[in-house]
């Protein structure tokens, strides 16, 4: 552990003192081995092998980066399928509707073709009626 955290200070010292003080009561044992924990190593330190260390850092940050993309792909790939998935069930209900009304049209319009048969047969028959009567009736008399 870093000195600093090791250091066990009194009531005394934290209570009765100043906010600076108690600043500077944490901040005195400072050295370079707490700043590398703090602060990540520093670049000088490292020497040639900091070079390789950046290319594959640089090398890991790419990655990373395709990675957020790809990602972010597959969700907007995914909200994509859900609103393809939504617009076919909804296309899917239309087809339904429209093949359930087109069924009723259909009945609708056998029965008004039915109609008009019986109508335009109902009239010939009176037709023939008003043609046929008299003519028989002066035969037979």
């Amino acid at each position: 552990m870093p000195p600093k955290f090791k250091r066990h200070l009194n009531d005394d010292e934290v209570t009765g003192s100043v906010k600076s003080e108690r600043r500077n009561l944490l901040e005195e044992d400072s050295d370079e081995e707490e700043d590398f924990f703090l602060r990540g190593p520093s670049g000088p330190r490292f020497g040639p092998r900091n070079d390789k260390i950046r290319h594959v850092q640089n090398q890991v940050d790419e990655v990373i980066d395709v990675m957020q993309e790809n990602i972010t792909k597959v969700i907007e790939r995914g909200e994509r399928l859900d609103d393809l998935q939504d617009k076919s069930e909804s296309l899917s209900d239309n087809a339904t509707a429209f093949s359930n009304r087109a069924k009723q049209l259909r009945r609708q319009m056998w029965w008004r073709g039915c109609k008009m048969k019986a109508i335009i047969a109902l009239v010939v028959v009176i037709l023939l009626l008003v043609i046929i009567v008299p003519i028989v009736l002066k035969y037979h008399t």
